[in-house]
């Protein structure tokens, strides 16, 4: 591929034409070695439209350079000024993610590093570097295991019974479990008094060790601290934006208890002296690679912005909490976004790259990649005298007389499977399979190289053709897998739930959540749910009995609140367990009728049946499998 990059001029902000959708992770491979070459930091910064297309981006990364190391910087999952958190494990990622960029300044990590992230979390302020450090504990170190605990709970981490998903820690004795955020597995500190003995891996399903480790890297698990100081600063500043604060108002009362309250992460500014950009964590010769559609989505986010904050602020009344008289107060976009003005001076303090797939050789500061879009075969797909895999057989013989070397690029392991005896009924071709692009380069030419890539298009450049699956089959419908439910997952802590939603306990049915009231038990404080059941009965729900209850749905509904004590939801209980036995038993008796059935056997036809399973757009599921 062309040297991409190198222009004259003086310009800070260049154009990488030529670049189209599944070379752009080629070329940004390109780009990032060309910097890392002549640059002490070693850091570019990846900026894309979305979500889709970062991780796109990452994939491809993956593929074609996997010597880089990828730090991955999400956007919250929830809409601007919304009334809801975003979901503790975005945090955790992004948390992770600026604790990284800290420990590289703090010059422990000079490996190259590429920060994938989006324009709408590009745009969005962050806590201050001071305040994202990691804390390292190694065996053998000594800790004290109240400050670890305290430390845990004022940086957003959850404290459980059982420790599953990542923010999460659990205290029994000298043992201490702690999901960190940005790791794939949690870990169990042993203490021996004040000492740490070990520091083990476990799996959270099984909650079974799995490796002994040295050491690891504690980072915060929220981006809003929850100190005496932090309290202070945001019982200071709410009131000072705000003005007083009078009647009930939830949100300052759970904070200044020192308690979550969701959507509190909007008024992030609140709690800090000053915030900072992501690209304040980055050194300032950095490199900058942007979509070429990000400054459209900027514009779109931003507009989006300023119209939430107009909706907060213009029809108040229509916003209350159902639990007050106390409205959504919003911050102004500036407090937490990026302004036009601030953007432009961000970016002329850093060198800019533009990957494009359009050519403009007239324009002042541009660069040809020299990669076009590969051939996609929608006409031989859409003929029906045309066999799609004869024109691919075709079109690959084409490319060899040439002088082409060739990829294909498929999305999983087993369509490149099916791919490759397709082909090879179809034409002589001597394939293999390799796992990164390093390999496909060293092949011997003439070999087509099949590789696993999750390329939306094919692509070609110099002596290189990549075909990618897309392009022969057509675009995947891809469905992302259901996530394994558990019953402790329902409902993980009591800042999931909003005061008036009701729920479902195991034993005692349908209440509504009214309130997180706190006790005194021996001296020491202790949290309690205030359920409220039919005729103004009240069940006090300590915190960590939460697996307890499950979400029913809003105050909305037109569900019925059980009588606590009751015998309506036992009889309920009793009644559809009695079904559950009857549709069982159904199911056995249609069971046993299939088993004593027979039809004739049909012969699957040669290479037909293959061709319609590699044309099925989906992830097969293990039944279809």
């Amino acid at each position: 591929m062309r040297a991409v990059g190198r222009v004259g001029g003086n310009g800070n902000s260049v154009t990488v034409g030529s670049a189209p959708d599944g070379a752009d992770g080629l070329i940004l491979a390109e780009l990032v070695r060309q910097h890392t070459a002549k640059s002490d930091a070693g850091v570019v910064v990846y900026v894309a439209r979305d979500d889709a297309q970062a991780a796109s981006m990452t994939g491809n990364l993956q593929f074609f350079a996997p010597d880089l190391t990828l730090i991955d910087f999400p956007a919250w999952d929830c809409l601007p000024y919304d009334r809801v958190s975003p979901k503790p494990g975005i945090v955790s990622r992004r948390m992770s993610a600026l604790a990284d960029l800290v420990t590289r300044e703090s010059g422990n990590s000079t490996a190259p590093a590429v920060v994938v992230t989006t324009i709408n979390a590009a745009l969005q302020r962050v806590p201050p570097k001071v305040v994202t450090g990691s804390w390292s504990l190694a065996a053998g170190q000594v800790l004290n295991l109240d400050e670890l605990a305290d430390y845990l709970t004022l940086h957003g981490f959850h404290r459980t019974g059982t420790v599953r998903e990542a923010g999460e820690f659990a205290v029994r004795g000298g043992l201490v479990d702690v999901f960190p955020p940005g790791a794939d597995r949690p870990v169990r500190l042993d203490l021996f008094g004040d000492t740490l003995d070990s520091i083990r891996a476990f799996d959270p399903e099984t909650q079974r060790t799995t490796e002994q480790i040295a050491r690891f890297d504690l980072v915060p698990a929220s981006e809003v601290p929850l100190d005496p100081d932090a309290i202070k600063r945001f019982r200071a500043a709410y009131r000072s934006t705000f003005g007083a604060v009078g009647g009930e108002d939830p949100l300052y009362e759970s904070i200044s208890a020192g308690r979550k309250f969701p959507g509190m992460e909007h008024l992030l500014p609140l709690f800090y002296a000053d915030l900072d950009t992501l690209f304040d964590y980055v050194p300032t010769d950095s490199l900058l690679v942007f979509d070429h559609l990000v400054d459209d989505a900027r514009r779109d986010r931003l507009s989006l912005i300023q119209d939430y904050h107009e909706a907060r602020q213009q029809s108040p009344a229509d916003l209350q909490s159902p639990a007050s008289s106390s409205v959504y107060r919003a911050l102004a976009p500036d407090r937490l976004y990026l302004t036009e003005e601030e953007w432009s001076q961000l970016l002329s303090s850093f060198r800019v790259r533009v990957v494009s797939p359009f050519s403009q050789p007239d324009q002042e500061h541009f660069i040809d990649a020299g990669a076009r879009r590969g051939r996609n075969f929608s006409p031989e797909r859409t003929a029906g005298d045309v066999n799609v895999f004869d024109s691919v057989v075709d079109h690959i013989q084409a490319l060899q007389g040439r002088n082409k070397r060739i990829a294909i690029a498929c999305w999983t392991k087993g369509s490149s499977e099916r791919l490759a005896k397709l082909l090879n009924e179809h034409g002589s071709l001597s394939l293999h399979r390799v796992e990164r692009w390093l390999d496909a380069q060293a092949l011997k030419p003439g070999i087509v190289a099949l590789v696993v890539v999750q390329l939306e298009h094919g692509f070609e450049y110099d002596d290189w053709a990549v075909i990618a699956e897309q392009d022969i089959l057509g675009d995947r419908l891809i469905r992302r897998k259901p996530r394994r439910s558990r019953a402790s997952d329902l409902i993980t802590s009591a800042a999931s739930l909003n005061v008036g939603d009701l729920v479902v306990h195991l034993d005692h049915a349908r209440g509504r959540d009214e309130a997180l009231q706190t006790f005194s038990v021996a001296g020491a404080p202790h949290d309690c749910l205030l359920l409220i059941y039919h005729g103004g009965d009240k069940l006090y729900l300590p915190v960590e009995n939460i697996e307890l209850i499950s979400c029913y749905g809003s105050d909305e509904s037109e569900a019925q609140l059980d009588r606590l004590g009751g015998s309506g939801w036992q009889t309920r209980k009793a009644r559809l367990k009695a079904r559950i036995r009857e549709l069982a038993g159904e199911l056995i008796k249609i069971a046993a009728d299939r088993e004593l059935k027979s039809a004739p056997s049909f012969a699957q036809p040669d290479g037909l049946y293959e061709e319609f399973c590699a044309r099925f757009p989906y992830d097969e599921t293990d039944d279809q499998q």
